[in-house]
């Protein structure tokens, strides 16, 4: 499976001590200290998804831009959805998630704004407003109709960075991988109101795969 390529300085990290106990002949030592290694590394995995295998995606289509489950997904939340009406799907990211971040929706990349903030567990409503995030805006136009989706890349307890690797102006397909985040974390996507939801409270949802909504007629092929 593919590592990504944060997960360098972290596993040398971790590998360190695992050397040192068995240069020491502590080989249970070093034995445990290898897993602890090997579940470093396990966090940077980048599984191969729906979008990478060359299906097709509907312009209709928005995708989950993070594994885990979902913590809220009804009406945009007063004080935590951008002005307007929305739609708001909120998803926690447990630290055996895997913490690729992608795309929700293809288009033009038209916003991506740091914020510094807290570091509040990513499951509380108040870390949508208080911790460290990312904001990123992507906008395309669909037979006569323009659409907008946003969604945010924020932080929780133990993770402590976002990383983004997308800029305003970039074109970007829907699934597409666009950062991570490191250790523990949240995403949050706003669709129009008038986007029906197809996830509920509760459920597991796969980056790249799973749908969340579907603008009411589909378009043509999201690229």
């Amino acid at each position: 499976m593919k590592i990504d390529k944060d997960a360098a300085p972290f596993t040398a990290l971790a590998a360190a001590p695992t050397v040192v106990a068995a240069l020491a002949g502590k080989r249970r030592l070093a034995l445990g200290l290898a897993a602890l290694t090997a579940g470093v590394t396990a966090f940077f995995r980048d599984p191969q998804r729906f979008p990478d295998l060359g299906h097709e995606v509907d312009a209709s289509i928005v995708l989950a831009p993070a594994d885990g489950r979902v913590m809220h997904a009804g009406p945009g939340q007063a004080g935590i959805a951008p002005e307007g009406d929305w739609n708001q799907v909120s998803i926690f990211l447990s630290l055996l998630d895997v913490h690729i971040n992608r795309t929700p929706y293809g288009g033009t990349v038209t916003k991506v704004a740091h914020r510094p903030g807290r570091f509040l567990a990513a499951f509380k409503n108040e870390s949508a407003t208080e911790n460290e995030c990312t904001e990123l805006v992507v906008e395309r136009d669909v037979d006569g109709e323009h659409r907008v989706v946003v969604f945010r890349q924020i932080v929780g307890l133990l993770a402590r960075r976002v990383v983004t690797r997308v800029a305003p102006g970039d074109r970007i397909a829907t699934g597409q991988r666009i950062g991570l985040m490191k250790f523990g974390s949240r995403m949050d996507v706003f669709v129009p109101a008038s986007v029906p939801l197809l996830v509920s409270e509760g459920d597991r949802v796969i980056a790249g795969e799973s749908t969340l909504a579907r603008w009411p007629q589909s378009g043509s092929v999201a690229r």
